[in-house]
C-alpha cells in the first residue's frame, strides 16, 4: 500500500530553518504500533497523521517514541499542508485531537492557531534537572512544561545541558522551557525533552501554550512577538485570549514523496 508523505517547515519563512514535521495524510486509521515506526521511520521531531472525516480532520501527533497530546509545529504544517498542496477550500479548518477540537485559520499569510492556554505556576525543579543546567534560572515554573525564567536573551543562547544527567529524568509528554525577554522581540525561548532522540526541538508551539499567557501578563501586552531561539530559528505570533491563545506562524514545503507499506 502506497501513502504519501509531506516534509514542512514550521514557524519559518524559508527552508532549513524552524521546525521540519512530517505530515501523513491517511484514508483509515492504521495501528498505533504501525504510526510509531513510521514516525521513527521519519527521523523528524514529529510526524502529523490525519483523517478527513467530512466535518473535522482527525489529526494526531506522534513523536519517534510516543503519541503527544499537543503539537504546534506539526498542526501549522498540516495547515500547510492541507493549503498549498491538498487543495483544502475551507480558511478554517477544524482538527479533532487529544487536546479537544482544534482551530486553524489562513489569514494574512499565516496559519493562526487557537490552541488551549496553560498558565504555569510556580513550582520546584528537580535536582536532576538542575544539576544538568549549566545556568541556573531566577524562576521556576510548571504546567505540563517546567518553565525556567531567566535574566536576559545571552542566558537562554547560552544555556547547555548535560544529556548524561537530564536523560536520568522522564517528563512524557512534557520538556523544560527556557525563557527570558528578548532584544528584538518580546521574549525569546528554547525546549529540552529528556530521553527522546531530538534533545533540542527547533520551534515548539504547544510550549507558547504557557509562554504566552506568562508574558502577557508579566509584560501587561495581548499581542506577542516571540523567536525560538535554537539553531534553525522559530518566529511566532502570539495573543493572548485568556484560555485560549493564538499562535500563529508560516510555513514552507520541503519535500513531497511516497513510502511503502506491505
Amino acid at each position: 500500500m502506497k501513502y504519501n508523505l509531506y516534509q514542512i517547515d514550521a514557524f519559518t519563512d524559508s527552508i532549513f530553518a524552524g521546525n521540519p514535521a512530517c505530515v501523513v495524510p491517511l484514508d483509515n486509521w492504521l495501528s498505533d504500533g504501525i504510526l510509531l515506526k513510521i514516525a521513527k521511520e521519519n527521523a523528524v521531531a514529529e510526524t502529523a497523521f490525519f483523517v478527513d472525516t467530512g466535518k473535522k480532520i482527525h489529526l494526531r501527533w506522534f513523536t519517534p517514541e510516543i503519541e503527544m497530546d499537543l503539537c504546534g509545529h506539526a498542526t501549522l504544517a498540516t495547515a500547510h499542508c492541507l493549503k498549498t498542496i491538498l487543495n483544502y477550500k475551507k480558511d478554517e479548518i477544524f482538527f479533532e485531537t487529544l487536546s479537544g477540537d482544534l482551530i486553524v485559520k489562513a489569514e494574512d499569510g499565516l496559519y493562526k492557531m487557537n490552541f488551549p492556554a496553560r498558565m504555569p505556576i510556580a513550582d520546584n525543579l528537580p535536582i536532576t534537572i538542575s544539576k544538568s543546567l549549566n545556568i541556573q534560572p531566577k524562576e521556576i515554573l510548571k504546567s505540563r512544561d517546567y518553565v525556567l525564567v531567566y535574566e536576559n536573551e545571552t542566558d537562554i543562547r547560552n544555556i547547555k545541558i548535560d544529556r548524561q544527567l537530564f536523560d536520568q529524568i522522564n517528563m512524557d509528554p512534557g520538556g523544560v522551557i527556557v525563557t527570558a525577554i528578548g532584544d528584538n522581540c518580546d521574549f525569546v525561548s528554547r525546549f529540552f525533552t529528556p530521553q527522546a532522540a531530538i534533545l533540542e526541538d527547533p520551534v515548539t508551539g504547544s510550549a507558547h501554550c504557557s509562554l504566552v499567557p506568562f508574558w502577557s501578563e508579566r509584560l501587561n501586552k495581548k499581542e506577542l512577538y516571540a523567536q525560538q531561539v535554537s539553531d534553525r530559528m522559530g518566529k511566532l505570533y502570539c495573543e493572548d485570549k485568556g484560555d485560549r491563545v493564538i499562535i500563529s506562524g508560516k510555513a514552507k514545503t520541503y519535500s513531497i514523496g511516497t513510502f511503502w507499506l506491505e
